[in-house]
């Protein structure tokens, strides 16, 4: 099937016993989701809902999708086998012992225009502002890669964008600060909290509630009330959708294992969606361990929080006792959220998905090997996913097959990672 054709999986019919059926009219995966918004809001959330039920159903608004994704943005991305790293974990498995060694492919999403994922999101969420006669464009980001995104199908479109981002990001995110500026956008750092993406989102809702005539909010992940958590998960599943069918074409069957890094959850749940009721594969999305579970130094809302209510949705989330919110920590920007997509959440609970924590440490070697033995730099969200990949495939038979989402390139990580291994940049 060529790019062109490929259709989103929001239009395929599911089982009602699939776990592809998605939110319920409340917006709720299972106890997840919702919307717990401002009264101020509620008319804009519920025109959104309106005008994506329509664009969804329109022809003429996934046509011009499909164009742009492929003429500008560059899908399909390639499915790469990544010949280093697979030689490199059969190496691990023969010096314990082992006879093992999993195929390892790469999903480029570090291809695309911008360099991440975040370009399907923000051009399927570009029209649709468009299409609701919206003149202002806002956006957060943490890594900087959705701000980037966004400014540039704003300046596209030529419609203005201002990028709310943690003034701790804006300093180990330069790079991407300044290609946000050359592509116009206004970049307002966030001092409050610990500067991350927390407190840029907590800034991009009130500059939404006081502008709410003309605005509109370019959510960056599959998070916030309902419906972004399924729409940015629908724009994003194209991911997913050419894995299975690139696969199947190289390998003539599924792969064993599919590994994404979950900070929000956007890239991740666009990589597992295509694949959620193929039972005989293995979906593991990987959070961020920071320095280690046993205190607060760490993001992985799966592994070590509990269910509450955070910019809109309920999910997941780093809290403590008296339910206020916990900054946590990571080596990357991107993953550096307390909480994580509600779908994210039922996933875990239903089982389906298993999600496990990958230490700073793990994740900076991760991104200096798949550097030396690929000729790849990953973003330091990807890093963390091929670090599990790395932890457990020297333990599977040569003949299983596993795909990692590599969600970004690290280009914007060189800073950080130079600084961490003490070299002056």
């Amino acid at each position: 099937m060529r790019p062109e054709q490929t259709e989103r999986t929001v239009d395929k019919a599911v089982e009602p016993n699939s776990f592809k059926t998605g939110p319920d009219e409340e917006g709720m995966f299972g106890i997840f989701g919702g919307r717990f918004v401002a009264e101020t809001l509620m008319p804009l959330i519920l025109e959104l809902q309106q005008a994506y039920d329509d664009a969804k159903n329109d022809p003429a608004f996934k046509a011009e999708l499909r164009e742009l994704s492929t003429n500008y943005a560059g899908r399909p991305s390639k499915l790469y086998y990544a010949e280093g790293l697979t030689k490199h974990v059969r190496q691990l498995a023969k010096d314990k012992g082992l006879d093992g060694g999993a195929k390892i492919y790469f999903k480029r999403e570090d291809l695309n225009h911008t360099g991440s994922h975040k370009i399907n999101n923000c051009l399927g969420q570009i029209l649709l502002a468009r299409r609701m006669g919206k003149t202002r464009i806002i956006a957060e980001t943490g890594a900087g890669q959705h701000g980037v995104a966004s400014a540039t199908v704003s300046a596209r479109f030529g419609l203005p964008c201002v990028v709310y981002m943690g003034a701790t990001d804006v300093e180990r995110q330069a790079p991407n600060v300044f290609r946000m500026k050359l592509l116009g956008a206004e970049v307002k750092p966030v001092a409050s909290g610990h500067g991350t993406l927390k407190d840029a989102m907590n800034e991009a809702l009130r500059d939404w509630v006081s502008n709410v005539d003309d605005t509109y909010y370019l959510i960056g992940t599959a998070a916030g009330p309902h419906p972004y958590p399924e729409l940015v998960r629908d724009f994003q599943s194209v991911i997913g959708e050419e894995a299975r069918e690139q696969i199947l074409e190289r390998e003539g069957r599924l792969p064993d294992t599919i590994i994404a890094a979950v900070g929000g959850g956007s890239n991740a749940i666009g990589l597992f969606h295509a694949f959620l009721d193929d039972k005989s594969v293995e979906i593991i999305g990987v959070e961020a361990g920071g320095r280690g579970l046993d205190g607060e130094e760490h993001c992985a809302s799966m592994s070590a929080g509990s269910p509450g209510v955070l910019h809109g949705n309920r999910t997941y989330l780093l809290q403590n006792k008296d339910g206020q919110i916990l900054d946590g920590h990571s080596v990357s920007a991107g993953l550096d959220y307390p909480g994580v997509g509600p779908e994210h959440s039922w996933l875990r609970d239903t089982g389906r998905v298993s999600y496990v924590p990958i230490l700073d440490d793990e994740a900076l070697n991760a991104f200096q090997l798949t550097t030396r033995v690929e000729g790849i730099i990953p973003a330091l969200e990807s890093a963390h996913a091929i670090a599990q990949a790395v932890k457990i495939a020297p333990t599977m038979a040569q003949d299983k097959i596993m795909i990692v989402n590599l969600s970004g390139r690290g280009d914007k990580d060189v800073h950080t990672v130079g600084k961490l291994l003490g070299m002056e940049i």
